[in-house]
């Protein structure tokens, strides 16, 4: 009796373990949202110093996956402090597979509501920042989002997507176009 006691103990774990084990293969991430990207291989440190006219000292990379997403930074720190660059890149969280994709925060982001009137505030409605300036000519989608240090130009490419910032007391439109030219020679690494 006890030795049929073993057998059914130890074929019920195995069985258990066994779906345990299936179950952990179809939860599994697919491959493209296991593809880790570097934000700091997207430029060089000669590609930034020739849009910025300024040496690269140094780059700090850094990296979370929280939420929805991973997120890739690289700090290109210049000489000249202020013409220091920011470059990240948001992709799909590894392994919450009920996250939203790049793509779609992208589409609630910049896509789905756009105007002049933001949220009322207590009991009346205040002005929005500045809405996003569409981009044409760049990955996917572009939007160049001005804000008080200059600005943040967003490029949606495939399943992620890049945003670069580029000090420097330039004037907007100068700062978009060295955006374009950077943002443009990273989401041709992706």
């Amino acid at each position: 009796m006890r030795k049929i006691f073993n057998v059914v103990i130890a074929a019920a774990v195995g069985l258990g373990m066994a779906t345990c084990s299936r179950r952990a293969e179809s939860k599994k991430p697919d491959r493209v949202a296991q593809t880790k990207l570097d934000a700091c291989a997207l430029l060089t440190k000669q590609e930034i110093e020739a849009v910025q006219s300024a040496r690269i000292t140094d780059t700090k990379s850094s990296e979370s996956a929280g939420g929805d997403f991973r997120v890739a930074q690289c700090f290109y720190t210049a000489a000249e402090f202020d013409k220091s660059v920011s470059l990240t890149v948001t992709q799909k969280h590894p392994t919450n597979t009920q996250s939203r994709t790049p793509k779609q925060f992208w589409e609630e982001t910049f896509v789905a509501e756009k105007g002049e009137k933001g949220e009322k505030e207590g009991g009346e409605e205040r002005e929005r920042r500045t809405p996003p300036k569409k981009i044409a000519g760049l990955g996917d989608d572009a939007y160049w989002a001005p804000n008080r240090f200059g600005g943040m130009l967003y490029v949606l490419k495939r399943d992620a997507f890049i945003s670069i910032s580029v000090g420097g007391s330039d004037p907007e439109q100068t700062k978009i176009d060295k955006s374009k030219a950077l943002a443009q020679k990273a989401i041709d690494r992706l």
